[in-house]
Order: structure tokens, then C-alpha cells, then sequence
């Protein structure tokens, strides 16, 4: 029922969609330009480097000296190769060495880019997440610039805890899923390239379900600040309370919903060559957003407006209300 009534009220918010990409699109050009130029002047040296410019050199005369061999040349032209690029390479290393402190100030550049970022997004999805709320709750569209301004402080805040939080949860997941993809082959010695595709399969099944086992813990964070006025931490509290209403359930909920988002974004990008993630990404993030609202107004007890003629309940009163509006 939840997973129904999360469908409609997504296509019912559909438009947002377009506000979204819009808005990403912008603060995408804005973000990547600034990586761009903390990378380009931090990195200047290496990529000016000898030694990048001799393994460039290196890898152009391998595809000639690949070609050549299979046109009849000397196949001991791949043994020169391998000789000159293992010195190359290793003189890249060496010079790398001596450029350390540049090379961690870039990333730690890019890193807090792309945590700013997230900041930056993430305040306008709170506002979307309000005109959600206020939709389900008075069966009212509010424009998303008005949103945007009335939650900027509120949504700023939510960020400021949820993003560092939610990049630190990510990146430990990234590294328990790549520790499990080679700890899965090891199992299995003898399946020689059928381990590996084993591997890869639970290692994705494994990051879909931490993802939505995140969506669990803080699937009540976001919305009992706009639907309850709640603080910052005492809605990341109530969060982790609801989570032992209904946990398996609500688990298994947000793993369908990831693995259906991700279906939905393949299935996209293989049939229109990538240019569908423009609709279906930022539709994505609105699906989960439409779901941690109806999840939390079901689990709240509080009514809610599944479209124009139809009021739903929450869990101690299933049966939807017929109104007149």
C-alpha cells in the first residue's frame, strides 16, 4: 500500500523533476569548474611533468607496436615495450613521491568540493521535500522558489549533519564492499571466472542494501522537521526510535525501492545512450523522498491526501476517506 501510494504521489510531483535537474545542472557547471581549476593548478607540475609526457609517449607506441605485430611485425618490439615502460613508470612514481603535498592538497580540494556540493543540492532537495509535505498535508502546490528561501535555514542545518555523516557512511560502505568482492573469490578458488562474477553480483547487492539501510535509519529525519517542526537532532532521534516500528519491513521496503531505482536507471541509460538519467536520476531522488513521507505520515498515525478525492490514514486506519475538495 505504501509502495502504491509512493508511485502516485511521485507522478503526481513529477514537474519537480525538471526544477531539479535545472538547479543541478547549475551548480554542476559551478562545482565541476571549481575542481577543475583546483586540480589543474595543483597538479600543474605533474601534468607538465617528463614523466607523464614519456608514459603518454609510452602508451601512443604500444597500440602502434599491438598493431604492427598483428600485421607481422617483431613480437619482441612488446618485450622492448615492457622494458621501457616499467622504467617509465617507475620514474612517474618516484616523481609523485616528491610532489605528495600537492597531490593530497588537490584531493582534500576536490573532497571538500564535493561535500559542498552535496550541501549545496541537498538544500534543494529540503525543498522539494517541502512541497511534498505540503501537498500530502493541504493538497497544496507551493512553488519551489518559495520553498527553497522559507526552508534555507532550516535545510542548511539539516545538512550541516546530514552530509558529513552521510559521506562518511558512504565511504565506509565503498570499503566493506570492496574488501567483500575480494574476500568472495578467495571462498571460491576452483569456480575460476564464475567466482568473480559471484562477486560482483553480492558486492551490488551488498551496496544496494546499505544504501537502504541508511534510508531506514533517517527515513522519519527529514520529514518530521517540515511536517512536525522538529529540531535537527531531535528528528534524527525520533528517526532511530521509528525504526523499531516496523524495521524488516521498512528495510525490505527501501531495498525493492533501490533495486527498482536502479533497474529503472539501466534500463534508461542502455535504451536512450545515458541522455534518460537526466529525467530518471533526479526522479529517483524524488521517489525517496515521496516514500520517507509516506512512510513517516503512516507510521506517525497522520493523515494525509493521496490525490484530489482521497484522504489515507496511517497504520491503525488503512481504509482511505473520500473528500469533496
Amino acid at each position: 500500500m505504501r509502495f502504491r501510494r509512493t508511485v502516485g504521489l511521485t507522478a503526481d510531483q513529477f514537474t519537480s523533476t525538471f526544477k531539479l535537474v535545472l538547479y543541478r545542472l547549475i551548480s554542476g557547471i559551478i562545482f565541476f569548474s571549481l575542481m577543475f581549476v583546483i586540480l589543474r593548478l595543483g597538479l600543474a607540475v605533474i601534468l607538465k611533468s617528463a614523466e607523464l609526457a614519456r608514459l603518454k609517449e609510452l602508451l601512443g607506441s604500444f597500440f602502434r607496436t599491438v598493431f604492427s605485430v598483428f600485421s607481422g611485425g617483431e613480437a619482441a618490439d612488446l618485450q622492448n615495450f615492457r622494458t621501457d615502460f616499467h622504467e617509465a613508470l617507475t620514474a612517474f612514481v618516484h616523481m609523485l613521491g616528491t610532489h605528495l603535498d600537492s597531490i593530497i592538497g588537490s584531493l582534500i580540494g576536490v573532497v571538500l568540493m564535493y561535500i559542498l556540493q552535496r550541501f549545496v543540492n541537498g538544500i534543494a532537495l529540503f525543498a522539494i521535500a517541502s512541497t511534498v509535505n505540503d501537498r500530502m498535508s493541504v493538497y497544496a502546490r507551493t512553488r519551489f522558489a518559495s520553498a527553497y528561501f522559507k526552508n534555507i535555514g532550516k535545510a542548511a542545518l539539516y545538512h550541516v549533519l546530514y552530509v558529513p555523516l552521510s559521506f562518511l557512511y558512504d565511504v565506509l560502505s565503498l570499503l566493506a564492499s570492496w574488501l567483500f568482492f575480494f574476500f568472495i573469490p578467495s571462498l571460491l578458488p576452483t569456480w575460476g571466472g564464475a567466482s568473480v562474477l559471484l562477486a560482483i553480483a553480492l558486492t551490488l547487492a551488498a551496496i544496494i542494501c546499505m544504501q537502504a539501510l541508511k534510508l531506514t535509519l533517517i527515513s522519519s529525519w527529514m520529514p518530521s522537521m517540515i511536517a512536525d517542526g522538529k529540531s535537527v537532532t531531535a528528528g534524527l532521534r525520533l528517526s532511530l526510535r521509528h525504526c523499531g516500528k516496523g524495521f524488516w519491513k521498512r528495510l525490505a521496503m527501501f531495498v525493492v525501492a533501490c533495486y527498482l531505482v536502479v533497474f529503472v536507471n539501466v534500463g534508461f541509460a542502455l535504451f536512450t545512450v545515458g541522455s534518460g538519467l537526466i529525467l530518471t536520476i533526479p526522479t529517483s531522488y524524488l521517489f525517496f523522498l515521496v516514500m520517507q513521507f509516506v512512510d513517516y505520515y503512516e507510521t506517525a498515525g497522520k493523515k494525509y491526501f493521496v490525490d484530489k478525492n482521497t484522504i489515507a490514514g496511517g497504520e491503525d486506519d488503512p481504509k482511505p476517506e473520500k473528500t469533496d475538495l
